[in-house]
């Protein structure tokens, strides 16, 4: 249950920095955004790996996977995803990412590392997926948004960069047993090698454009604390203990747990929404009893 409990939690991580993360990208590029919060992570996980952790004696080719595995699922994915947002608005990017992330995670992780589900976990994987989906398609907005081919495929982009991730540190995890915090700092570091990268290469401005310094830095500390620290702390211990395209697929439960957070936040939710809330958690039900029951 720990992996899974891990998985939900990041999931919550998700739902709660989400909405600061939105409100900073009035400040932040995208890839500048990608670029603080990981850089601020990776400043706060060194000392916690240097005093709390003991040394890790990874192979140069665990840590070479590793860094490849922060470039695309960190560097890549999330440079596209924060695109896919500007382009195509928050309902649509996640309707497209949380519907093929599991999908394309499920279908790596059988021909990467072997990591095959039984007819249960695919059903309670396609609950989880339909439930998500309709509750996007009921939260969006209500005006037409012009169909852009290239703008999703930031979207599915995203999706597939997610998935290689998540399969290549599965793949590592399970074979080093190496702690979260250190892996996750090496991730880190390949994602940022990345994001520099591309910001190089298309000038990107590097500093934000704050108009209210102290509200903002307030905002970008929290999101990055919640969202990125502690979400990626928590993601690398769900991928030690449960298979990766099961992780994938409660990672999108964030969907729902945003409407917990809306709900505390004093907003209304409807009741078909509140339903399919429900369904995805039998989903999440079905994934785990089958897992362990297994």
């Amino acid at each position: 249950m720990i992996g899974e409990i891990a998985a939900l939690s990041t999931a919550l991580c998700w739902a709660i920095a989400a909405r600061m993360f939105r409100l900073l990208g009035a400040s932040f590029s995208p890839l500048s955004l990608n670029l603080w919060k990981g850089l601020v992570a990776l400043i706060i996980l060194i000392p916690i790996t240097t005093y709390v952790y003991p040394e890790v004696n990874l192979s140069q080719s665990h840590i070479i996977w590793l860094l490849i595995s922060g470039a695309i699922g960190i560097g890549l994915g999330d440079t596209f995803f924060f695109q896919s947002l500007n382009k195509i608005g928050d309902s649509q990017s996640i309707l497209v990412v949380e519907t093929l992330a599991p999908v394309f995670t499920a279908l790596l992780a059988m021909a990467w590392i072997a990591e095959w589900l039984t007819w249960q976990q695919w059903f309670g994987i396609a609950v989880v997926i339909l439930a998500v989906d309709m509750v996007v398609k009921i939260q969006k907005r209500q005006q037409l948004e012009a169909f852009q081919l290239s703008a999703y495929s930031y979207a599915a982009l995203a999706a597939l960069c997610q998935a290689l991730g998540a399969v290549i540190s599965r793949d590592i995890l399970t074979q080093t047993h190496a702690d979260p915090a250190n892996t996750s700092q090496v991730r880190l570091a390949g994602g940022l090698a990345i994001i520099v990268l591309l910001m190089l290469i298309k000038r990107t401005r590097w500093l934000p454009k704050m108009d209210r310094p102290k509200p903002t830095l307030v905002l970008f500390a929290g999101a990055t604390l919640i969202g990125t620290f502690a979400a990626l702390y928590l993601q690398m211990l769900a991928f030690t203990y449960t298979k990766a395209a099961i992780v994938q697929t409660l990672f999108a439960t964030s969907v729902i747990l945003s409407l917990l957070v809306a709900k505390v936040l004093g907003e209304k939710v409807n009741g078909k929404t509140a339903l399919w809330s429900v369904i995805a958690l039998a989903g999440v039900a079905i994934m785990v009893g089958a897992e362990h029951i297994g």
